[in-house]
């Protein structure tokens, strides 16, 4: 029996200025690879009319002007590019994140411990040991998509989100993970908070990491969040 061809890599207009580049359907390192390599491949070699390409877990969305060049050329460049061997050129760089989870940092705390059938610290330790990769921004500035939440802590998301949850909140739902940057309602689960300034203007690099790049977490207490957070 023939074995189905690879789908993938897929192209599908995104609007009158954008070419959407999928390589998956699944949250995957080795597809997020892909997906950074052919948009380092890009960013050497853009196009005429070129104006941006944004990663998202599977998929690399390729913006351009239309008044300065075609789809159908935009989709040649992509087609053209992605028959080539590429690999990713941008270095991964390893942040270290301070997470306090002291009350009342963490509200849902005892309540994943309890829905895990876990204690409290056990759900630290399993947060701690996470091997976290940087897979996409969204939803607000700053929203780093971490994937590599264990297995023992994984949750569905809250049936019922609630609002206004701090900057800085540490939050899990399924495999992923991120530390929120508004103030904003969530349905994940909060279990701390992290005085990690992710976004600053101030900075040449405004937001601290990179898709691509892998987080540690590293466990601190009150004392050190207070005197982390008056030192920003």
């Amino acid at each position: 029996m023939a074995v189905p061809a690879d789908p993938f890599p897929r192209l599908r207009p995104a609007g009158d200025q954008g070419l959407l580049v999928e390589f998956g359907n699944s949250v995957d390192v080795a597809v997020s690879e892909r997906v950074l390599a052919f948009d380092a491949a890009l960013r050497a070699r853009p196009f005429d009319g070129f104006t941006e390409s944004v990663p998202s877990y599977a998929a690399l969305l390729v913006g351009y002007d239309p008044l300065a060049v075609a789809p159908a050329a935009v989709r040649a460049h992509v087609k053209a590019l992605l028959a080539e061997p590429h690999a990713r050129q941008a270095s991964v760089a390893l942040h270290e994140l301070p997470v306090c989870y002291e009350q009342p940092f963490a509200p849902d705390l005892a309540d994943v411990a309890q829905r895990c059938g876990m204690s409290e610290e056990a759900v630290i330790a399993a947060h701690l040991s996470g091997e976290y990769r940087v897979f996409m921004f969204g939803f607000a500035p700053g929203y780093g998509y971490l994937g590599g939440v264990p297995e023992a802590i994984r949750l569905p998301r809250k049936a019922n989100p609630v609002r206004g949850m701090p900057a800085g909140s540490v939050v899990v739902a399924g495999p992923m993970c991120l530390v929120t940057t508004v103030i904003a309602p969530t349905g994940w689960w909060v279990i701390g908070r992290s005085p990690a300034q992710i976004v600053s203007i101030h900075r040449e690099r405004q937001f601290l990491f990179e898709v691509g790049d892998q987080i540690r977490f590293r466990r601190i207490g009150r004392d050190a969040f207070d005197a982390l957070e008056s030192a920003l």
